[in-house]
């Protein structure tokens, strides 16, 4: 499928994401079948490798309604409480507009200006510049941002972290990313059950066939090693299976979470019209999201996740240079650079890679007396200012 325009690469983006997930459910079949193959070979090891074939998948087709039954209860289970569960890794706590007002406001405009539901607003406090969605309905739908977030941005930055959620919301994107980790999550669990199961088992099994090998006649011995070389073969062939089903699940999740992030900063941009604010907020953002406890699960919902993987292949987000180059290239915006921010020493003279941001703002957790932040109002953009009809700057 083609993809022209911002519209149809997100259509075109959720036929695969659709497709992507599917394949992460046959991966959850892939794991029944091997586990059926080293049961059998564990029940008896004297029979041929074509006999473990046929009757492990016959095995998966008579276990096939427990094995759905199970996925689907693991599924239902992470639909009611996944949220609860990333609040207790990440100490997210609801706020109102009476103790967040500027916060709130933000959200509110962006919402009523596209006629988005207003998804519930959460804050953790933490010095990390990160936030992230959640939700699996409207009644779910939350947005999340840490304190550090807040006192190191301006408004325009934070309206534009704050498209760039709202965007995944309204693409879907949350549902599959958190359908992708539970599933993943599956694979994994079956994958780590298989191995501890087999190898805790396999000393005592092995020592017990080997023991009863010896007392048999010649004949026996070679059709039994015979067998025993076929049952060798199956499970070799059953371990790989499980280490395959659990390296495609992790890198269709991360595949997943990369191919989004695009789309939503160009969601972002379309809903507030400021590529620049967007531009600066991941600059400032950069390297700064780490959530100190947070699971790789959470973090890979966040803007940023500065985990990398070995050669970027298990890195869950586009670097923020790769982001900024297609907002750029894209949407117009001009690249500042790297940021650093007030608390943080920079070296060698001011310029557009290490220039000194204002002191933060101050934010609920401020200490009395800690209002050094910029003059109120928008700062002034290269086309100066750049308020939208519904923004509002409290």
């Amino acid at each position: 499928m083609a993809a022209y325009g911002l519209y149809t690469h997100i259509a075109s983006n959720k036929l695969r994401s659709v497709l992507l997930l599917a394949g992460l459910f046959v991966l959850v079949y892939v794991m029944v079948y091997a586990g059926a193959l080293l049961i059998e070979v564990i029940n008896d090891s004297r029979r041929p490798a074509d006999y473990y074939l046929t009757v492990a998948l016959y095995d998966v087709i008579r276990t096939l309604p427990y094995s759905t039954g199970a996925a689907a209860l693991w599924i239902v289970i992470a639909y009611f409480f996944h949220q609860s569960i990333v609040d207790a890794v990440t100490g997210g706590e609801d706020v109102t507009r009476l103790q967040q007002p500027r916060l709130y406001n933000l959200l509110e405009n962006l919402c009523i200006s596209r006629g988005i539901p207003m998804p519930k607003l959460k804050i953790v406090e933490s010095p990390a510049l990160n936030a992230y969605a959640t939700g699996l309905n409207r009644r779910q739908y939350a947005v999340t941002v840490t304190s550090g977030l807040l006192n190191a941005l301006d408004d325009q930055e934070i309206e534009a972290v704050l498209g760039h959620e709202l965007t995944h919301i309204r693409n879907g994107d949350v549902q599959m990313m958190v359908i992708a980790v539970i599933i993943a999550g599956v694979v994994g669990f079956f994958a780590e059950l298989f191995f501890r199961s087999f190898f805790n088992f396999n000393y005592g099994w092995g020592y017990g066939r080997r023991g009863s090998w010896s007392s048999s006649s010649s004949s026996d011995n070679s059709d039994r090693k015979s067998s025993g070389g076929a049952a060798i073969f199956i499970v070799i062939l059953a371990v790989a299976l499980i280490a395959l089903a659990w390296l495609l699940s992790q890198l269709v999740r991360l595949a997943l979470s990369r191919s989004r992030e695009f789309l939503a900063d160009a969601g972002s941009v379309e809903l507030t019209k400021n590529p620049d604010a967007m531009i600066s907020a991941l600059r400032k953002i950069e390297n700064r999201g780490e959530l100190p406890g947070a699971t790789s699960a959470v973090m890979e919902l966040c803007v940023d996740n500065p985990r990398e993987g070995f050669s970027d292949l298990f890195a869950t987000h586009p670097s923020v240079a790769q982001r900024v180059q297609a907002l750029v290239q894209y949407a117009g915006g001009h690249d500042p650079g790297p940021l650093a921010l007030s608390w943080e020493p920079a070296t060698g003279p001011p310029s557009a890679t290490n220039a000194r941001l204002p002191p933060p703002r101050p934010g609920p957790w401020s200490k009395p007396g800690d209002d050094t932040g910029p003059p109120p109002g928008p700062p002034e953009g290269p086309w100066g200012s750049h308020v939208g009809p519904w923004s509002r700057h409290d």
